[in-house]
């Protein structure tokens, strides 16, 4: 990903628009925009108040070490379509199965968000749990890692969509982590 989809991502992840990050970081919005889309890079200031606001760290935002490739697809599904059976537990397991039937191993995973430092003091003030509850309300999805030959990909099914990345490098299907979200294997499909 290069810096301008991390910012991008980040962003819309803490749900700001352009303008009120622009508004907060006392910066214009066309400065967010221009960044967003890799035709400028802030300074050294104002990417330490970016990583505040956002909650990444200034080495996420400006490391080339890819997690995820640039090879997304995206397909249209309706998850009524699909039935549980066999080792799928829902619907969802059934669509990830359906839609890679070729694979060597599927595994359903489960997310969590990687909390600063403020949100764990606020998690643990408010309710343990409560900040990861409220990111995974935010999308509500079927996680996988779906291994075919020597690559791997991070597979996300909704009720409408099976979006599908090829990672970058090997991960461990126990525990990884890509972005600002750990993943953990729950069980095996295939």
């Amino acid at each position: 990903m290069t810096f301008g989809e991390k910012l991008r991502e980040a962003r819309k992840e803490v749900c700001l628009s352009q303008e009120q990050l622009a508004e907060k970081m006392c910066v214009s919005r066309s400065a967010i925009a221009k960044w967003e889309t890799d035709k400028g890079m802030p300074d050294i200031n104002n990417l330490k108040v970016m990583s505040k606001l956002l909650n990444v760290s200034v080495d996420y935002l400006l490391d080339n070490e890819e997690k995820i490739s640039f090879n997304e697809i995206k397909e249209a599904i309706n998850i009524n379509d699909y039935e549980k059976n066999g080792k799928c537990r829902d619907k969802k397991d059934a669509a990830c199965y359906e839609n890679n039937k070729d694979a060597n191993a599927i595994y359903a995973l489960v997310r969590n968000k990687k909390m600063t430092k403020t949100e764990w003091i606020i998690d643990f003030i408010i309710q343990p749990g409560v900040v990861d509850l409220l990111d995974q309300t935010k999308e509500f999805a079927g996680f996988y890692l779906v291994e075919k030959g020597t690559k791997q990909y991070l597979v996300k099914v909704t009720n409408e969509f099976i979006v599908t990345n090829e990672l970058a490098e090997k991960v461990e299907p126990k525990k990884f982590v890509v972005g600002n979200h750990q993943y953990k294997k729950l069980y095996q499909i295939v």
